[in-house]
């Protein structure tokens, strides 16, 4: 009977030590379903998302707000806990060499809870197999402290690093942003000659999000400081301006927007390959809400033909356009959608831009 404990104690400890491996020092997403992080962002986040299901308002976006930084606090709670227990099944199944004997299983986690967490107690090692767990499980436990403090830093560096061109993004798109909104900014301005620099800025903006959201997907769940602004959103903001750079508008170069079209389609596709899909918290697919009509499309070409733009014949930029949209529109709304985001429309409507947190009916949350 001890060895069934002791052999259970070493996997238990050899899982959270993999986990840890895999979610932290690994820099690139692993394969792999025995995860116990992924098991505790996926069914915490179903969680929330259930708990304000239907509700909208400030409340329900503040608790979205603190969800991230709070599954973080919630995987170092799941480590140590799941140390606590495999160091307490090791101990159970070496309680002959621990002084004084630990009479049940739980005593035998109460002694692994206090050299996890280096507290001390009243129950010592003996013997040299249990030595060795003692250390093992004391060095773990300040080691996971560690690696998740470490973690949490560089989740926020990459957080504000990704922030930063999203509020700057707001001033010539506005808030919820449009790409119609954007492009009528720059004619107005006078910075239609700039576009190429800001394609190029959201290019490498798209490859260092790409490489920090991939390998940490945690990321992902953080959510912008200002009202009806999300990474999402502000990514196919910039994707719909260069489709219309590309499809629609003449007389502006076209190199970097076609560069960062491929690169802002590569952040879509790899993240949603991840698994974020909307119907997985209960919504839809994105392809409805991602679709567009005729009607809306020869209402933004107005705007843009009396913003100064010179346009191509409709017809044709209306069948390019619709293709370069599809490539990476129905991944975003499957996003904006699972992590509750502001949608990613495109015109600039803004009772389809409205943040979920935001609806204009809402009272609920100005009185008690």
């Amino acid at each position: 009977m001890e060895a069934i404990y002791l052999i259970l104690g070493i996997l238990l400890v050899g899982l959270v030590y993999w986990d840890l491996f895999e979610s932290i020092v690994v820099p690139r997403p692993t394969p792999g379903w025995f995860r116990i992080g992924r098991y505790v962002v996926w069914i915490s986040w179903r969680v929330v998302r259930a708990i304000g299901n239907g509700r909208g308002g400030r409340r329900h976006e503040t608790l979205l707000g603190l969800y991230a930084p709070a599954a973080t606090a919630l995987l170092l709670v799941a480590w140590l806990a799941a140390l606590i227990l495999g160091f307490g099944l090791i101990g159970f199944g070496l309680r002959d060499q621990l002084r004084p004997v630990p009479a049940d299983l739980g005593t035998a986690l109460y002694f692994a809870a206090t050299t996890v967490l280096t507290l001390g107690g009243d129950i010592t090692a003996a013997g040299p197999l249990a030595r060795i767990a003692v250390v093992l499980a004391a060095a773990s436990g300040l080691g996971v402290v560690a690696l998740v403090v470490t973690f949490l830093f560089s989740l926020y560096g990459s957080y504000q690093r990704r922030e930063v061109q999203v509020v700057r993004l707001q001033g010539a798109a506005g808030a919820p942003p449009s790409a119609v909104a954007l492009l009528e900014t720059y004619a107005r301005l006078g910075l239609m000659s700039r576009m190429p620099e800001l394609f190029a800025a959201w290019e490498s903006w798209a490859a260092e999000v790409l490489d920090s959201h991939v390998a940490y997907p945690l990321l992902g769940f953080f959510r912008s400081s200002h009202d009806n602004l999300s990474w999402i959103s502000s990514l196919g903001t910039v994707l719909d301006a260069a489709s219309l750079v590309l499809t629609t508008i003449e007389g502006v170069p076209t190199g970097e927007a076609e560069l960062f079209r491929r690169a802002g389609s590569h952040l879509a596709e790899d993240i949603s390959n991840l698994g974020y899909r909307a119907d997985a918290a209960g919504g839809k697919d994105g392809t409805e809400e991602s679709r567009l009509d005729r009607a809306a499309f020869d209402a933004a070409c107005d705007r843009l033909a009396d913003a100064g733009y010179n346009l191509a014949p409709r017809d044709r930029a209306w069948r390019a356009f619709e293709t370069a949209r599809a490539e990476y529109a129905p991944r975003l709304e499957a996003m904006a959608t699972y992590w509750a985001t502001a949608s990613t429309s495109w015109l600039g409507t803004h009772e389809a831009l409205r943040s979920p947190a935001h609806p204009q009916d809402d009272q609920s949350d100005t009185t008690d």
